[in-house]
């Protein structure tokens, strides 16, 4: 197991290289989060050792239970990168160390209120369909705005979920729409990309890929 994670992860940070290299970019300026929702402790330690240091996670409950039995892991960064409830900010507060998921002043104040020092990311719904949740274009000005004055939240940049591709083109228009957006607010950071597009994300700029697949297999598969 151990070896198919560490091999997926040299063959994430090969193609995270090359494709920077072709964008006339520095494969240090992307940072690699290994999506590990539904997969073991185990295989979040493994992947550990083999370098991996950001963590993605989709649920505070599931992350809940898995953090106790990871143990020590001096320099992991873990993300919340799935949807979160208000009523669950106060435990995603003290679980994570960056919420990419804030899409309204609400949530961003409850995040506030925990009383922790987080980074944030907004998500933006640039897709129509009904099961992508975000803050809406036209009030992400406002939204920034808001966060910004919340003492305990550094607010990082923008973050996205397109349409689930055929092809990795088709996520092209999402995150060039994306990069203008953080652009015009002075907002540094782009998380967007995952493992079937990635390579196009670091064209249009991310800063922060998601890719869980590519390095710890199906989330069907047994780890």
């Amino acid at each position: 197991m151990g070896s198919l994670i560490a091999e997926g992860l040299a063959r994430v940070e090969e193609r995270i290289a090359q494709a920077a290299r072709r964008a006339g970019r520095r494969p240090e300026e992307i940072t690699l989060i290994g999506v590990s929702k539904v997969k073991p402790a185990a295989a979040l330690r493994e992947a550990y050792e083999a370098g991996l240091r950001h963590f993605g996670e989709n649920y505070v409950q599931e992350f809940a239970g898995k953090r106790p039995e990871l143990g020590p892991m001096p320099g992991a960064v873990f993300h919340m990168i799935g949807h979160l409830q208000g009523n669950k900010a106060q435990a995603a507060a003290e679980l994570f160390d960056v919420v990419q998921t804030v899409d309204s002043a609400r949530l961003a104040r409850r995040l506030n209120e925990a009383g922790r020092r987080l980074g944030v990311l907004l998500e933006v719904k640039l897709s129509p369909e009904e099961t992508k949740t975000g803050v809406d274009p036209r009030e992400l000005p406002a939204l920034v705005e808001a966060v910004r004055g919340m003492e305990r939240l550094e607010l990082r940049g923008l973050m996205v979920m397109p349409p689930w591709p055929e092809q990795a083109e088709d996520s092209r228009p999402y995150f060039r729409r994306l990069r203008g957006l953080a652009a015009g607010l002075k907002l540094p950071e782009l998380s967007m990309g995952m493992s079937g597009d990635f390579e196009v994300a670091i064209e249009e700029g991310a800063t922060l890929v998601r890719v869980g697949t590519a390095i710890f297999g199906s989330r069907r598969a047994p780890v």
